[in-house]
């Protein structure tokens, strides 16, 4: 019955009886670390891709699904020519720039962060820019403080004994970084320890006038990883773990058929009232870190306090709204 009503909600709105709606999942599979902006009348779409940079573009969310789509970038150089992880799309300055993580065929100890620099729109072409991190570092994204400026924030092993966030100070040309790397976050509360401790795949999320970095939480192959958050106390430097103080657990957690749900990224619907995240999740009850994970979209809500609200991952026979134009 299921299958039968997914079909039939797909084919009302593939013939526009409901052309502003779309149903998830947006990617299946190959949805892995979904990065998603809205910039010039497009959606730009970014997943895992393992071996190059792509890029979707439709006009809706619904069209993503089979939107035009093209390689940007692919080296056989051998330090960063496989496992290409977490592409992420961020305009800086007055152009685009793709932060991903790269490295060698052998394993996955030569994992580090790296830059792609763009043009105006997503579209344009793209060029290696640099790599960023020296050490073992992934899931790169970008975090700006109008007093401290922008960082580089990654997971890390930074000193550290398991996966953690950390954060470094992005350069004025956005493809460098300066000064020292310091740990802000590490897992140790019992929803980040599931599988073995993992903090990764941060995201910047800002709303209600507070700073948050959205992070997922445990070890990938469990159906506990989740989403979870820091939130930034506003006036402390921002390189100090002080500064930041940890949701009391998970914010998006498995439902409604939807398990690992994590590694998201946030944008804002076209006319800019409403946020909307991105994320991956499988349908294996034990979760999962391989392609077969999908992109789901959805309204993120505000709670009373003006709190960030993700509700539940909505099942697959739910129609949901585009983001508002």
């Amino acid at each position: 019955m299921v299958r039968i009503i997914s079909s039939l909600i797909k084919t009302i709105v593939s013939f526009g009886a409901l052309a502003s709606a779309f149903t998830n999942p947006i990617r299946n599979p190959g949805g892995s670390d979904p990065s998603l902006v809205y910039s010039g009348g497009y959606y730009y779409l970014l997943t895992t891709s393992w071996a190059d940079v792509q890029i979707t573009r439709a006009t809706s969310i619904e069209g993503l699904k089979d939107g035009e789509k093209k390689v940007v970038y692919s080296t056989e150089e051998a330090s960063r020519c496989c496992n290409n992880w977490a592409p992420e799309l961020h305009y800086l300055g007055d152009k685009w720039y793709i932060y991903y993580t790269a490295g060698n065929a052998d394993n996955l100890d030569g994992q580090r962060s790296h830059v792609l620099a763009g043009g105006s729109t997503p579209w344009d072409s793209w060029s290696y820019g640099a790599q960023l991190t020296t050490e073992w570092g992934i899931d790169a994204t970008i975090v700006r403080f109008n007093e401290y400026g922008n960082f580089l924030v990654f997971s890390c092993f930074h000193g550290v004994t398991y996966q953690s966030l950390c954060m470094q100070k992005l350069g004025d040309d956005f493809i460098s970084v300066t000064g020292d790397i310091t740990v802000i976050s590490e897992p140790t509360e019992d929803f980040e320890i599931h599988g073995t401790p993992v903090q990764e795949g941060p995201a910047a999320l800002y709303t209600n006038g507070q700073t948050r970095i959205v992070y997922s939480a445990s070890y990938c192959w469990t159906q506990y990883y989740c989403l979870a958050s820091l939130t930034w106390d506003g006036t402390t430097n921002p390189t100090q773990a002080s500064a930041w103080t940890k949701s009391d657990g998970c914010l998006l957690a498995s439902s409604n058929g939807n398990y690992g749900t994590g590694h998201n990224s946030f944008f804002q619907s076209p006319d800019g009232t409403e946020v909307w995240t991105a994320f991956h999740a499988t349908t294996n009850s034990e979760g999962a870190c391989d392609d077969s994970r999908y992109t789901m979209v959805q309204r993120v809500g505000s709670n009373s306090d003006g709190t960030p609200n993700f509700g539940e991952a909505a099942p697959w026979t739910q129609v949901l709204e585009e983001p508002s134009s």
